[in-house]
């Protein structure tokens, strides 16, 4: 992973001070390094049954999207509310600073059963363990919560307890 690891451009102070950003636009804009994080991000579940792969916005929607097409399944987006055009099933979580909230089309997993949920980076968890409860109050089963980069200081894999947590990139 270390040739992906140098794709990916560290900004200090953003978007505060004393944050260091990891930037995947720089590994994005490397059609080499973007195909070998899909190919190796996919791998894990060929042959696993995905109906849907499901992805929070914004920068999730270019991994999990990808991996959808490369995994034959359907692609569900989970958006911010008031962004999706028919009806909705909505999700608040807690934030260190007050709660946000995030909605699926309610009708997203008709017919699905065996569901990824995918991100671009795992830190404190909050946003995809809503994004695993929208999966099941719509009847899915979450096999996987799959993200290509992890700040495990961050701890985000308790919160996500009990699914199943990968992650390609880890940033201790």
């Amino acid at each position: 992973m270390e040739d992906l690891r140098k794709t990916i451009r560290e900004v200090p102070d953003f978007p505060k001070p004393g944050i260091l950003f990891y930037d995947i636009t720089t590994l994005l804009a490397d059609p080499a390094a973007f195909g070998r994080a899909i190919d190796l991000l996919s791998e894990r579940y060929i042959g696993r049954r995905i109906d849907r792969v499901v992805c929070v916005e914004s920068r999730g929607f270019i991994v999990g999207s990808a991996m959808a097409y490369r995994l034959g399944a359907g692609f569900v987006p989970i958006r911010k509310p008031g962004k999706l055009p028919s009806q909705t099933v909505r999700e608040s979580y807690s934030l260190e600073y007050g709660t946000d909230t995030v909605e699926m089309h309610v009708d997203a997993l008709q017919g699905a059963r065996n569901v990824l949920v995918v991100d671009d980076l795992l830190a404190t968890g909050g946003t995809a363990a809503a994004a695993c409860r929208l999966v099941e109050r719509c009847g899915g089963k979450v096999v996987e919560c799959c993200f290509l980069i992890e700040l495990v200081g961050l701890d985000g894999r308790r919160r996500l307890h009990p699914y199943p947590v990968f992650s390609l990139i880890r940033y201790e």
